[in-house]
């Protein structure tokens, strides 16, 4: 099955899917821009670590040893409630990004491409890193493009929120902050049905923009994920669309199915 839908496959924002997504997106993106960043620029992935945590879970072997052992002590003893086992765990989160690099001036930073995850767009640890991170960056001289794929969650790009609503109805969006104007924004607001959008992104004066097809490179990064033997285009989209862009989508959906059977007659 080719690619589906004209922008944003919804489907890939499942929380199974993006993880891996991101993963594979991130090193695309370098990929992408390369041979329009050279011979001066390099781009490489670097990574953010942070912990996310923590979380509660209760074993079902560890309630199962609890429910015998009170169970064998019923006669001797006065019966006691099982209690629940509460086991603190942490989980270390690696999230890329792309650097841009000055290869004529000892590799200085020159701009920084961040794909927003779901972690980073609720409350906890992924935020924070997050924000601190993108402080640290509108600090330094030093462009700031920010590219969110997700529909839902909490706003943390860069730009206020009241800035970006203005803007409003869209589903996506991309963010550029260009140093030293840290005061204006380069916004790319994307409806569900439309194409996402080709994002310039700034280097060192007077050198031109290069330009990220964010579509292109989305779609090179589902085919070469197998990612339409992946999704489960049967079930309704995870996070939910509405039932309108449902509709849409499943219509579709349907359409790229006629269309491969089709060439397959």
């Amino acid at each position: 099955m080719t690619f589906i839908f004209p922008g944003m496959d919804p489907y890939l924002e499942h929380p199974v899917l993006w993880e891996g997504f991101h993963a594979r997106m991130i090193p695309a993106i370098a990929n992408f821009l390369q041979p329009a960043l050279d011979p001066r620029y390099v781009a490489t992935v670097e990574e953010r670590v942070f912990v996310e945590g923590p979380q509660q879970r209760i074993p079902d072997v560890w309630v199962q040893k609890l429910e015998d052992k009170s169970a064998a002590l019923a006669v001797a003893e006065p019966e006691v409630d099982a209690g629940v086992i509460v086991e603190i765990e942490t989980l270390q989160i690696h999230q890329k990004r792309v650097e841009i690099l000055d290869a004529y001036n000892d590799m200085k930073l020159v701009a920084i491409i961040e794909l927003v995850s779901p972690t980073n767009k609720r409350a906890g640890p992924g935020r924070t890193s997050y924000l601190e991170k993108q402080q640290e960056i509108i600090e330094r001289d030093c462009h700031l493009v920010e590219i969110d794929l997700h529909r839902t969650g909490e706003h943390v790009l860069s730009i206020p929120e009241w800035g970006a609503a203005r803007h409003k109805p869209f589903d996506y969006l991309a963010c550029v902050s260009r140093w030293p104007e840290r005061h204006r924004f380069k916004l790319d607001p994307t409806p569900l049905r439309n194409r996402l959008p080709r994002v310039r992104v700034p280097l060192v004066e007077p050198d031109p923009d290069v330009v990220l097809d964010v579509q292109a490179v989305l779609e090179q990064v589902y085919r070469d994920g197998r990612y339409s033997r992946r999704i489960r285009y049967d079930e309704p989209c995870e996070p939910p669309l509405s039932l309108a862009d449902q509709a849409w989508a499943t219509e579709q959906i349907q359409k790229s199915r006629m269309s491969k059977n089709g060439e397959n007659a």
